[in-house]
């Protein structure tokens, strides 16, 4: 099925959670806009690339919110995948300077759960030693469990080279072994080439090439369909036993809890301190979703919390340096006497760590202003999350009365107390 944007450049700016699901009718819906079903896959492409533009504008700009696309079809196996962006190095466009760890703490996000499978994609004309996607993957999952390897551009490798050590699993092997791929052109794509025809020729490319012909049958998308269909299957097999165990321990848990409820009388103080500790901890779950990021409602209207304050770490903080008065001149001519002087009636051969170390202070001092300012700045940032969270904390109720509900809200904390909470959460 041809609907997945591709180009030149970061062209998945979002996550993309894909689900193809077996269906005797053909069509598409998107969990944003559910409602209406698309039978034409142009119009998916089309959607998909403005609900990207929507959040991350049209600039190359990134974001983690991901797209929920399913796709119901007679000819897909029921998978799910998630599209996520290639590892990006350099910025351009609005991405921000610091845009490979976001990436990487964006793909981190996914691929380091535990129910995750792994699907590391290598390019064929690369040295396998480089790839970011193994690197990445194996930092994760060390012993290559849930990893995959799919080598694509096979047939873009310089005339005798291969990659048939990398296939056979011999160079740096996966514990599920490694997958070959030939995919169409970026001349194929903007030719509207057929995709039918398109795995006719990958089909072809494996058959007829010396080194990857004993092992045609076990390569190309359609094989690499099956397998991912079939490990996924075996997966949730093999993970559903912990997830069902742990499902169980939570429904105890939470039946223990509403049988002490039952037995609480209403003048108990036990009542109140469970209530307390609850909304103790329902603070800290708020505040801490609120710095990293994770919240269950996503502002789009401006940066708060744990955005706000990397905002402050890497731009506002970089330009509070670059405003600092440096005349290298000045510089030059302190160090030249400090040496001199340390050295006395000497002359030395190497520059003296005293020398180092004086003029290493003086400049560290300057940096003294500009680090405060980023520290104010974090304070009130920390100060406003947790005057956020507190709004949404309720009162205690009084003995003997039920609680309040949930529209009348604690007042805000002092000054004082915010910022005593604020220490204590960092």
């Amino acid at each position: 099925m041809d609907f997945l944007p591709r180009g030149s450049g970061i062209v998945t700016r979002r996550p993309l959670i894909l689900q193809l699901i077996f269906s005797k009718t053909e069509y598409a819906e998107f969990l944003h806009c559910k409602s209406k079903k698309f039978t034409d896959f142009d119009e998916v492409r089309q959607e998909i690339e403005a609900e990207t533009d929507r959040v991350t504008g049209t600039n190359k700009g990134i974001s983690p919110i991901p797209i929920n696309l399913r796709v119901y079809s007679p000819h897909v196996l029921n998978l799910t995948l998630i599209d996520l962006p290639g590892i990006t190095k350099v910025p351009v466009g609005d991405q921000p300077q610091d845009i490979e760890f976001q990436i990487r703490d964006m793909i981190l996000q996914f691929i380091a759960r535990e129910s995750s499978l792994i699907l590391a994609v290598t390019p064929a004309n690369m040295d396998l030693a480089n790839s970011d996607a193994l690197k990445m993957a194996k930092e994760v999952d060390p012993q290559g469990l849930r990893t995959i390897g799919v080598i694509t551009k096979l047939d873009l490798m310089d005339e005798g080279t291969d990659a048939r050590d990398v296939l056979e699993n011999k160079l740096l092997p996966l514990r599920r072994g490694y997958i070959g791929v030939v995919n169409r052109s970026q001349k194929d794509i903007d030719g509207k080439k057929d995709i039918r025809a398109a795995l006719a020729a990958e089909r072809k490319f494996f058959l007829s090439h010396p080194a990857y012909r004993h092992m045609a049958d076990r390569m190309g998308t359609p094989h690499l369909q099956k397998v991912l269909n079939q490990q996924l299957t075996n997966h949730i097999r093999e993970t559903l036993p912990s997830l069902r165990s742990k499902l169980q321990s939570q429904l105890l848990s939470l039946e223990k809890e509403v049988e002490e409820y039952k037995n609480f009388h209403p003048d108990d103080p036990t009542r109140k301190t469970k209530a307390l500790l609850q909304m103790v901890q329902q603070f800290g779950v708020d505040f801490e979703k609120r710095i990293e990021g994770s919240g269950d409602q996503v502002d789009t209207l401006e940066l708060s919390g744990g955005a706000r304050i990397n905002r402050i770490f890497h731009e506002r903080f970089p330009f509070e340096l670059v405003k600092m008065e440096f005349d290298e001149k000045d510089l030059r001519r302190e160090i030249s006497y400090a040496i001199k002087n340390i050295h006395g009636v000497r002359t030395g051969l190497f520059t003296p760590d005293l020398a180092f170390e004086a003029i290493v202070k003086k400049q560290v001092v300057k940096l003294k202003e500009p680090c405060l300012k980023c520290v104010d700045l974090v304070i009130q940032e920390l100060i406003n999350t947790v005057r956020q969270c507190t709004s949404k904390v309720l009162p205690l109720p009084p003995a003997g009365s039920a609680a309040p509900p949930p529209s009348q809200p604690m007042p805000a904390l002092p000054q004082h107390l915010s910022a005593g909470c604020v220490w204590a959460a960092c």
